[in-house]
Protein backbone atom coordinates (compact mmCIF):
# COMPACT_ATOMS: atom_id res chain seq x y z
CA UNK A 1 0.00 0.00 0.00
CA UNK A 2 0.82 3.55 -0.74
CA UNK A 3 2.03 5.87 1.58
CA UNK A 4 -0.34 8.98 1.64
CA UNK A 5 0.66 12.26 2.95
CA UNK A 6 -1.93 14.00 5.52
CA UNK A 7 -1.63 16.86 7.78
CA UNK A 8 -1.69 16.87 10.85
CA UNK A 9 -4.93 18.86 10.86
CA UNK A 10 -5.98 16.35 8.78
CA UNK A 11 -5.05 13.12 10.29
CA UNK A 12 -7.15 14.37 13.49
CA UNK A 13 -9.78 15.08 11.39
CA UNK A 14 -10.25 11.17 10.39
CA UNK A 15 -9.64 10.12 13.70
CA UNK A 16 -12.54 12.44 15.21
CA UNK A 17 -14.70 10.80 12.17
CA UNK A 18 -13.77 7.37 13.36
CA UNK A 19 -14.41 7.86 16.40
CA UNK A 20 -17.87 9.17 15.97
CA UNK A 21 -19.05 6.35 13.62
CA UNK A 22 -17.83 3.57 15.83
CA UNK A 23 -19.54 5.42 19.06
CA UNK A 24 -22.49 7.39 17.75
CA UNK A 25 -23.15 5.98 14.39
CA UNK A 26 -22.55 2.56 14.89
CA UNK A 27 -24.80 1.81 18.07
CA UNK A 28 -27.42 3.97 16.72
CA UNK A 29 -27.97 1.83 13.30
CA UNK A 30 -27.09 -1.46 15.59
CA UNK A 31 -30.75 -0.24 17.53
CA UNK A 32 -32.24 0.54 14.86
CA UNK A 33 -31.82 -2.60 13.35
CA UNK A 34 -33.18 -4.06 16.71
CA UNK A 35 -35.82 -2.17 16.75
CA UNK A 36 -37.30 -2.81 13.11
CA UNK A 37 -36.49 -6.47 13.68
CA UNK A 38 -39.18 -6.13 16.73
CA UNK A 39 -41.66 -5.30 14.19
CA UNK A 40 -42.08 -8.61 12.77
CA UNK A 41 -41.52 -9.82 9.32
CA UNK A 42 -38.28 -8.79 7.57
CA UNK A 43 -39.19 -9.46 4.23
CA UNK A 44 -41.68 -6.64 3.59
CA UNK A 45 -40.03 -4.20 6.51
CA UNK A 46 -38.83 -0.99 4.38
CA UNK A 47 -37.24 0.38 8.02
CA UNK A 48 -34.90 -3.25 8.44
CA UNK A 49 -33.66 -2.59 5.16
CA UNK A 50 -32.73 1.14 5.52
CA UNK A 51 -31.06 0.57 8.54
CA UNK A 52 -29.33 -2.98 7.19
CA UNK A 53 -28.51 0.12 4.21
CA UNK A 54 -26.83 2.28 6.47
CA UNK A 55 -24.78 -0.13 8.60
CA UNK A 56 -23.30 -1.37 5.49
CA UNK A 57 -22.40 2.23 4.78
CA UNK A 58 -21.02 2.87 8.21
CA UNK A 59 -18.85 -0.22 8.67
CA UNK A 60 -17.53 0.28 5.35
CA UNK A 61 -16.59 4.11 5.57
CA UNK A 62 -14.83 2.72 8.76
CA UNK A 63 -12.57 0.88 6.67
CA UNK A 64 -11.93 3.34 4.65
CA UNK A 65 -11.03 5.61 7.24
CA UNK A 66 -8.67 3.06 9.34
CA UNK A 67 -7.56 2.07 6.08
CA UNK A 68 -5.92 5.70 5.35
CA UNK A 69 -4.87 6.65 8.98
CA UNK A 70 -3.04 2.94 8.89
CA UNK A 71 -1.43 4.26 5.32
CA UNK A 72 -0.82 7.83 5.80
CA UNK A 73 2.22 9.71 6.60
CA UNK A 74 1.48 12.74 9.46
CA UNK A 75 3.52 15.83 8.36
CA UNK A 76 3.35 18.66 10.81
CA UNK A 77 3.97 21.48 8.42
CA UNK A 78 5.47 24.06 11.28
CA UNK A 79 8.28 21.61 11.90
CA UNK A 80 9.59 21.49 8.45
CA UNK A 81 12.84 23.46 7.55
CA UNK A 82 13.41 23.66 3.86
CA UNK A 83 14.38 27.07 3.31
CA UNK A 84 11.18 28.22 1.25
CA UNK A 85 10.40 25.57 -1.03
CA UNK A 86 7.18 24.58 -1.85
CA UNK A 87 6.25 21.41 -0.43
CA UNK A 88 3.67 18.98 0.66
CA UNK A 89 2.05 20.81 3.71
CA UNK A 90 3.26 24.49 2.65
CA UNK A 91 0.49 27.64 2.90
CA UNK A 92 1.72 29.65 -0.46
CA UNK A 93 0.10 33.26 -1.43
CA UNK A 94 0.62 33.84 -5.27
CA UNK A 95 -0.44 36.32 -7.90
CA UNK A 96 -1.67 35.66 -11.04
CA UNK A 97 0.41 37.70 -13.52
CA UNK A 98 -2.35 38.38 -15.84
CA UNK A 99 -4.95 40.16 -13.47
CA UNK A 100 -2.68 40.63 -10.33
CA UNK A 101 -5.14 39.25 -8.04
CA UNK A 102 -3.86 37.37 -5.07
CA UNK A 103 -4.64 33.96 -3.66
CA UNK A 104 -3.18 31.91 -0.45
CA UNK A 105 -3.31 28.00 -0.56
CA UNK A 106 -2.42 25.59 1.10
CA UNK A 107 -1.43 22.15 -0.16
CA UNK A 108 -2.75 19.06 1.71
CA UNK A 109 -4.04 15.60 1.41
CA UNK A 110 -6.99 14.36 -0.69
CA UNK A 111 -9.20 14.23 2.18
CA UNK A 112 -8.54 17.29 3.75
CA UNK A 113 -8.93 19.80 0.55
CA UNK A 114 -11.22 22.43 0.32
CA UNK A 115 -11.39 24.86 -1.81
CA UNK A 116 -13.07 27.52 -0.09
CA UNK A 117 -11.07 27.46 2.78
CA UNK A 118 -7.71 27.64 0.55
CA UNK A 119 -6.41 23.95 0.98
CA UNK A 120 -5.67 22.05 -2.36
CA UNK A 121 -5.00 18.69 -3.08
CA UNK A 122 -1.54 18.01 -3.74
CA UNK A 123 -2.78 16.22 -6.95
CA UNK A 124 -4.10 19.36 -8.37
CA UNK A 125 -2.62 21.08 -11.34
CA UNK A 126 -1.50 23.88 -9.21
CA UNK A 127 0.05 22.22 -6.43
CA UNK A 128 1.73 19.87 -8.75
CA UNK A 129 3.15 22.96 -10.52
CA UNK A 130 4.22 24.60 -7.63
CA UNK A 131 6.05 21.87 -5.57
CA UNK A 132 9.74 21.99 -5.80
CA UNK A 133 9.62 25.85 -6.16
CA UNK A 134 10.83 28.75 -4.09
CA UNK A 135 9.22 32.45 -3.27
CA UNK A 136 9.96 34.34 -6.22
CA UNK A 137 9.69 31.64 -9.33
CA UNK A 138 6.55 31.55 -12.05
CA UNK A 139 4.74 28.68 -11.59
CA UNK A 140 3.11 27.91 -15.35
CA UNK A 141 -0.65 26.02 -14.43
CA UNK A 142 -2.25 24.42 -17.57
CA UNK A 143 -5.64 24.97 -16.17
CA UNK A 144 -9.19 24.12 -18.08
CA UNK A 145 -9.31 27.73 -19.40
CA UNK A 146 -5.44 27.91 -20.86
CA UNK A 147 -1.98 28.51 -19.22
CA UNK A 148 -1.50 30.63 -16.05
CA UNK A 149 1.30 32.14 -14.55
CA UNK A 150 1.65 32.55 -10.76
CA UNK A 151 3.88 34.22 -9.29
CA UNK A 152 5.07 32.76 -5.97
CA UNK A 153 4.88 35.37 -3.37
CA UNK A 154 5.52 34.55 -0.38
CA UNK A 155 5.99 30.43 1.25
CA UNK A 156 5.13 29.73 4.73
CA UNK A 157 4.65 26.49 7.02
CA UNK A 158 1.98 26.89 8.90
Amino acid sequence: MATIPITLRGAEKLKAELQKLKTVERPAVIAAIAEARSHGDLSENAEYDAAKDRQGFIEGRIAEVESKLSGSLIIDPSTLDVQGKVVFGSTVELEDEASGLRVKYQIVGEDEADLKLGLINIGSPIARALIGKHEGDTAEVLAPGGVRHYEIVAVSYV
